[in-house]
């Protein structure tokens, strides 16, 4: 929700706009949210999603734009109910197909005076989504378009829509039907004597009932005998599901004929809908009550829809945090790594004991007397052994830096597959995510060589030897910090063989040149500084996956903060 120092000015703020422009704000903050990670309750929150965007659009945005605008009466029910039969007596003509073939309704047919055929044919407003036809065209099949007809028989300012049956087994009209009630200002279920208890009618006058819709309720098909039983027995289900103040009709068992009731079983309905429409006080109230029910039930739906936004934000953290776990336990190898002398192997062993054991290392520490110290003066190339020896701790550290972002790699993808969120997110990335990046080995290049260069900086600022020792002796910058990084990365600690008298030399030197405290000082430094930077690498590896994420369209922590702050908005706007 909105932070309380904000408050004041959000409110402000929405106070001080039309209540059209925050909807569309409302509406602009739903529709940008996408339901992308497989979770318990996605497909019911998707559904939501879709019913509150339809409302808006097709139903509260033009109502609250044109409140003089005609009235949507939408009668529905379940296949073989009679709306389609109703319908046509109210106009006095058969404008929409009846029979035995179910479903007989095929495309939606809406019923409206001739002077307000315009309106309705207009694709901009009531069901934007909707082509328009003009008819007679009672048998057409014309998919998601409406067939506008005109009769002179309703009053101006009141269409009737036979919308397609509920429960259709063809998908398309049971989405078209739950649609058109969302964008009706009068919902009329009709439904018969015989099916009033079946579950399906019971959905429909419950979504009805959440939605907040002006409900007229007609139970068809009463037979003479018993009749009084049925309707006592329904009217008593109305009462026990909060229901009883629809207005209610009753049609008996009686005679179609040419898709028609008698005109007079129908009278009761048209009256009720003919005094709404020409009362003016007796209109606004249906289209007040109405829409503010609409929007009343936008308090709790919203959030509902944020909530289940925040359950995909927090599988949104729960993979980002997998993702860095892996890589912070792949640094954490690395660390040990580096301390424990597993690196000091193979090239790099076989270019030290060659750089100590020929004479370079002693070379590289000079006698003061007699003898030109190179420290501070013109740097000359360095000996051959020397560049060897650099290039293998080079290569070594690199190849650890990518042999643990592979396995990094490779365990993120190991448990985002355990997720079924995690795994449709891979679905056709997961070879390329599984495996470090091409620009790993060229990151890691720049990183190892500049480490190396900071401990030659090391060396030259900070490694001041002590006066007793700097008295006789001189040193190669370069030459020392190799035995500085070999000390650093654990040479002696490891099983490895080495010859004999060369386990102790790097750290034996190391205090004699530089004390026991400065060595410590510069050691600290010199492992942050290498950590800092392979850590930077790994974050970088890391970001593929954020971006995996963002690149889905992964819902972050400020979308049901949005969400939250509209439905507050609509609340002050209103």
């Amino acid at each position: 929700m909105t932070p309380p120092a904000d408050q004041g000015a959000a409110k402000h703020r929405a106070a001080s706009l039309p209540l059209d422009e925050v909807l569309a704000e409302l509406r602009d903050q739903i529709a940008s949210v996408r339901f992308v990670l497989d979770a318990p309750g996605t497909e019911e929150a998707e559904t939501t999603q879709q019913d509150l965007l339809n409302q808006l659009d097709d139903y509260v945005l033009p109502r609250v734009r044109r409140t003089d605008s005609p009235l949507l009466v939408v009668l529905s029910g379940s296949t073989g109910a009679g709306k389609s039969t109703l319908v046509n007596t109210l106009v006095g003509a058969r404008v929409s197909a009846t029979g035995v073939l179910r479903p007989t309704t095929s495309s939606p047919i809406l019923v409206c005076h001739p002077d307000d055929a315009d309106w309705w044919l207009d694709e901009r407003y009531v069901l934007p989504g909707f082509g328009r036809v003009p008819g007679p065209a009672p048998d057409a099949v014309v998919g998601d378009q409406l067939v506008i007809m005109k009769s002179e028989v309703l009053p101006r300012g009141l269409a009737l829509l036979d919308s397609p049956d509920v429960d259709s087994v063809f998908e398309d009209h049971h989405e078209f039907a739950a649609q058109f009630l969302a964008a009706a200002d009068i919902w009329m279920c009709v439904t018969t004597a015989a099916r009033y208890a079946d579950a399906q009618v019971w959905r429909l006058l419950h979504r009805a009932r959440d939605h907040g819709a002006t409900l007229g309720i007609v139970l068809s098909r009463v037979p003479e005998e018993g009749g009084e039983e049925v309707v006592a027995h329904f009217a008593e289900m109305l009462k026990d599901n909060g229901l009883e103040a629809a207005a209610q009709f009753t049609i008996p068992e009686t005679k179609v004929s040419g898709g028609m009731l008698p005109k007079e079983m129908s009278d009761e309905v048209q009256e009720w809908l003919t005094g709404i429409t020409e009362d003016e006080d007796g209109r606004a109230d249906v289209i007040r009550s109405t829409l503010g029910s609409v929007l009343d039930t936008f308090r709790t739906r919203v959030p509902e829809l944020a909530k289940r936004v925040e359950e995909q934000v927090a599988l949104r953290t729960v993979l980002r945090d997998e993702a860095e776990a892996a890589y912070a336990e792949a640094l954490a190898e690395l660390d040990e790594a580096t301390r424990n002398g597993s690196l000091l192997r193979g090239e790099v062993l076989a270019r030290w004991q060659d750089f100590a054991g020929t004479g370079d290392l002693e070379r590289a520490l000079q006698s003061r007397g007699g003898q030109a110290g190179h420290r501070g003066g013109r740097r000359r190339r360095a000996p051959a052994r020397v560049r060897a020896l650099k290039v293998a701790l080079r290569s070594g550290l690199e190849s650890l830096v990518i042999a643990a972002a592979e396995r990094a790699a490779e365990d993120v993808v190991a448990r985002w597959r355990d997720r079924p969120a995690g795994a449709k997110l891979l679905e056709g990335r997961a070879d390329e995510l599984g495996r470090a990046s091409a620009e790993l080995a060229r990151r890691a290049t720049r990183a190892v060589s500049s480490w190396q260069e900071h401990i030659i900086d090391l060396i030259r600022t900070e490694g001041v030897t002590k006066r007793s020792v700097a008295k006789f002796v001189s040193y190669d910058d370069e030459a020392l910090s190799l035995v500085l990084m070999v000390g650093l990365l654990g040479f002696g600690t490891s099983d490895a063989p080495v010859e004999a008298g060369t386990s102790a030399v790097p750290q034996r030197l190391l205090k004699a040149l530089f004390g026991a405290e400065s060595l410590r000082s510069m050691s600290a430094k010199a492992r942050a500084d290498l950590r800092g930077r392979i850590g930077m690498l790994y974050d970088e590896e890391a970001i593929r996956f954020g971006q995996a994420l963002d690149g889905a369209g992964v819902p972050d922590e400020t979308t049901p903060v949005q969400l939250y702050q509209a439905t507050y908005n609509l609340e002050v706007a209103r």
